[in-house]
């Protein structure tokens, strides 16, 4: 980047004419979409994130990496109870003891509306971004939010601008008192606003997506590295085991408007991992060399004694969250695994759950991978404990395009097993169903298949929902894991679709209704 001849001989003529120093080393560390993970999450039962050991891994990295400076690409809210209980309170107590020093707003942070974001945004040690989010008509939330802030890191003046996705008003609720400004030039004006100031080294922090941000650097100069968030999505090496391999390299380069490189990152999600981009600035503030790749935040960092005794307090309600009742059930909801009868009323009451909740983002079907469906549930009264038993892994719900012919694969691949067990087979919400041919070759033995109470259109395509752990190509579902279509990880957890789904049909008893049905096994 340069800087326009104007405020060039301003700034040398401030400076007495000294050239400034030849090189600058700036050191990014960002994370995204941490979704209230306060503790650590589990991935095949290895531990990854928590932010006493991310505190850890920051103090470590200050150290040692040249000029450090610590961002988030927003979506802290929602995921855990940690947020059904502090609304993003806990979160930040520990952003502000590991020293986060900015933080884009991402959608989920209007999960709860405006005045939820601003208690938020007023306890924060530092600044909450977005140049194309206008809150100068909420009340609660005005001057909390604002497009850009300068940093001295260094002796250098480092900008960083922030940016939402455009798509936040369907899907979260900020409110009538909220307004989205157009996002390239909202984007370019505040970086333009900068550049006037004689700030010639600016960051971008996005919460819009990998993909758009790929499109977005090729509108925008003087931007001189983009930190992503929002997608979920790994980059470079998985950095740690069972972690997934990147979409694409660490850092994706893409040219501005100018032909400039501009360096993209984002580092997965929930914490897993920290981003660690380093970019090195000639005298004319043009990047001139950058690299890096992300640290995986796993248990072999030890847990920062403060950060961890502050989690420890914010832990004891939690525990008393669980023995909550959240429903009821006079006949209980089975959870036995039969091959040769699939269909269980508890796999139905997931998958109805999940189309239910985002039913009003346009999910027409739900997909739940049996081998997600932990536990049944007993008569009686359900608590919210009884629930995580069901569904223990915390999930979020993923909105995806696929036709009906990936739907058809999806299918074939959970039945290719049957009469054995398969953790692939399919459970449906109320509308779908299929018929499992066992004497039929595998790949071509699910028949009659309805979706949305009609029969499966092979090029017809369907929004549906699934979980994180299936949309990634879990219990081997390579069409969820490599669609290219629409999709949106909400961070909605499933258990809090469960729960809410459980709290609004009480009494919930279920009888089979023959969503999944199996023929011909004794010819197998």
């Amino acid at each position: 980047m340069r800087l326009r001849p104007v405020v060039a001989l301003i700034t040398l003529a401030f400076l007495g004419g000294s050239a400034i120093a030849a090189d600058f080393t700036l050191t990014v560390l960002h994370n995204n979409d941490v979704h209230a993970r306060v503790e650590p999450a589990k991935v095949r039962n290895i531990e990854y994130g928590g932010y006493a050991r991310l505190a850890t891994l920051v103090r470590r990295l200050r150290a040692t990496e040249p000029n450090p400076i610590l961002l988030s690409a927003g979506d802290v809210f929602q995921g855990t109870l940690y947020f059904n209980v502090y609304e993003g309170l806990a979160d930040l107590a520990a952003m502000n003891a590991i020293g986060f020093q900015a933080m884009t707003v991402g959608n989920h942070e209007f999960d709860r509306g405006a005045k939820t974001l601003a208690e938020f945004a007023r306890r924060a040690m530092f600044p909450l971004l977005a140049a194309n989010l206008d809150v100068s008509a909420d009340a609660s939330l005005k001057d909390l939010v604002r497009p850009s802030v300068i940093m001295i890191v260094g002796g250098q003046r480092i900008g960083i601008v922030g940016a939402i996705t455009p798509e936040l008003f369907s899907i979260s609720s900020p409110g009538e008192t909220i307004r989205l400004k157009p996002l390239v030039e909202s984007i370019q004006g505040a970086v333009d606003d900068l550049t006037k100031q004689g700030v010639n080294k600016v960051i971008l922090v996005t919460h819009i997506g990998y993909d758009d941000d790929l499109k977005l650097a090729p509108a925008l100069q003087n931007v001189d590295a983009i930190i992503g968030g929002h997608s979920h999505t790994p980059l470079g090496n998985s950095a740690g085991p069972n972690l997934p391999v990147g979409r694409g390299p660490y850092p994706t380069v893409v040219k501005d408007r100018t032909g400039q490189d501009v360096p993209i990152v984002q580092a997965y999600q929930w914490g897993m991992q920290l981003g660690r981009l380093k970019l090195t600035f000639d005298e004319q503030g043009r990047v001139k060399k950058f690299e890096g790749m992300p640290i995986a935040v796993g248990s072999d960092i030890l847990p920062d004694p403060a950060v961890e005794a502050l989690i420890a307090a914010f832990a004891k309600p939690i525990t008393a969250v669980g023995n909550q009742p959240v429903g009821d059930t006079k006949l209980g909801l089975a959870g036995e695994r039969n091959p040769l009868l699939p269909e269980r009323t508890i796999g139905n009451v997931i998958a109805d759950a999940q189309v239910t909740e985002l039913a009003g983002q346009g999910a027409v079907a739900a997909f739940m991978n049996e081998g997600g469906v932990r536990a049944p549930i007993e008569a009686g009264p359900i608590t919210y404990g009884e629930a995580l038993t069901v569904q223990p892994f915390t999930n979020t719900l993923v909105l995806m395009d696929l036709n009906g012919a990936q739907i058809k694969t999806m299918l074939e691949w959970g039945a290719r097993g049957i009469p054995e067990y398969s953790g692939g087979l399919l459970h449906v919400s109320k509308g779908t169903q299929y018929t499992i041919d066992a004497a039929r070759p595998v790949g071509d033995r699910v028949i009659e298949i309805m979706v949305a109470n009609a029969p499966l259109d092979l090029t017809k395509t369907y929004r549906v929902v699934v979980n994180s752990f299936l949309s990634t190509g879990g219990d081997g579902h390579e069409v969820t894991k490599t669609s290219t279509g629409y999709r949106y990880d909400t961070g909605i957890v499933d258990v809090d679709a469960l729960v809410n789904f459980l709290k609004a049909n009480v009494p919930l008893d279920r009888q089979l209704e023959g969503r999944i049905k199996v023929i011909n096994t004794a010819t197998k």
